[in-house]
């Protein structure tokens, strides 16, 4: 067994499903625009050269499960297997903001069973990996497919984000004791959004207080955490049973969980006394907010997703890393950090609405594989931090 904290990059790996402007569907994936699938034994050997053990990666979900219990895992076979080969560590991402197409979306309330049974046929495939993300960012995969009417179900409703929070919960949960089945020392990072909705004016006040309790949900149904009665009586109201409710309140394994937390300048929100809101930028900050976090569910905690387009990148890791050490030093159990993603990203400016191609530049290089100063700058954190931090407290220990 050994100490570790876990530096780590990711390979952002979205794929929900947008309308283009003549009507027609289309899956974005992320993999594709960064050009990981023809580059991915060059990209895993840039994580080794930032001296990154660990890395946030997962196979594209619609490409590999083909229907009920028939899978592809030709091209994961061969990214898995290198992985392992050039000895980093996977944080296994099995579900990132999108379905295959047999499925339709996260309305479909047969989804959690089918996606346990993948999580399943995953970990024995590879039966040696323990760190997973089952279903990345609950919240904002429910708020964007089913609330705002961006992708996938494009539903703008209450009702219908209750219902995909609940199908992505569920098959969270399902897919968690699906892989304890099989590896019983397995933990799960949940990668979720850490936000924050500030009031501009008193009148906004009780829509404030209704939107940082509803931030919660997703981790309060995972971890199954009692909600508020307002958030009860809402969750009733827009189409949860009572027994679905409470069938999360019995299938608690927080035990075996670290609460993987994402900050972005995006993350806190201005609201306006018309019921809107905005970007507000950072005001609380990574600190603030992972306290508030933290202060509910008293869980481990690794800092999963952060980056800044250049040229603010640099300060901004910078920022989010003296956050992340400050809050060790207060005590929290903090694990791990990450900057995401190792590449920049493309057409995370209209998050993913459009498909106009544009390069976002937030990775730690760049689409032609050229470090950009935050990857000089994280690469010197990393060497100069991990023999500091080995000998601290707080770590994450690793199976041999």
């Amino acid at each position: 067994m050994e100490n570790r904290f876990m530096f780590s990059t990711g390979i952002e790996n979205s794929y929900p499903t947008i309308r283009l402007p003549d009507g027609t569907m289309k899956r974005i994936d992320s993999m594709e625009k960064s050009g990981h699938y023809q580059r991915w034994k060059e990209d895993f050997n840039l994580v080794k050269d930032m001296g990154l053990e660990f890395l946030r990666y997962g196979p594209p979900y619609y490409k590999v499960h083909l229907g009920p219990n028939r899978y592809d895992w030709a091209f994961t076979d061969e990214t898995f297997n290198y992985l392992k080969e050039v000895d980093i560590t996977p944080i296994v991402d099995l579900c990132h903001f999108g379905v295959p197409d047999w499925i339709g979306d996260f309305q479909n309330p047969d989804w959690p069973v089918h996606f346990a049974e993948y999580a399943r046929a995953f970990a024995r495939r590879f039966p040696y990996l323990q760190f997973y993300t089952p279903v990345n960012e609950i919240f904002i995969a429910a708020t964007f497919s089913a609330q705002y009417g961006w992708w996938n179900e494009r539903l703008a409703s209450d009702k219908a984000f209750v219902t995909a929070l609940k199908n992505l919960c569920k098959a969270n949960v399902l897919a968690m004791q699906a892989i304890l089945e099989v590896h019983p020392q397995a933990i799960f990072i949940q990668s979720e959004s850490s936000e924050y909705f500030h009031a501009c004016h008193p009148a906004c006040i009780p829509q404030a207080e209704f939107l940082n309790e509803k931030r919660f949900l997703s981790l309060d149904l995972t971890y199954g955490y009692p909600v508020s009665v307002i958030m009860y009586e809402y969750l009733l109201k827009n189409g949860m049973t009572e027994e679905e409710y409470n069938w999360f309140r019995d299938n608690n394994i927080k035990a075996k969980c670290i609460m993987g937390n994402d900050y972005y300048w995006t993350n806190e929100h201005l609201v306006h006394k018309d019921g809107t809101t905005s970007a507000s930028g950072e005001v609380f900050g990574y600190y603030v907010i992972t306290h508030q976090y933290f202060s509910r569910y008293r869980l481990p905690i690794m800092h999963t997703e952060t980056n800044m387009k250049e040229p603010d990148a640099v300060n901004w890791l910078q920022k989010q890393w003296a956050n992340v050490y400050r809050l060790r030093q207060d005590g929290v159990p903090i694990m791990g950090f990450t900057w995401y993603s190792l590449t920049d990203q493309v057409d995370w400016d209209t998050a993913l609405r459009e498909d106009a191609g544009r390069v976002n530049q937030l990775g730690l290089y760049d689409l032609d594989r050229k470090i950009r100063p935050v990857g000089i700058a994280y690469n010197e954190i990393v060497e100069e931090w991990k023999e500091v931090l080995a000998k601290e407290s707080y770590g994450v220990h690793m199976n041999y």
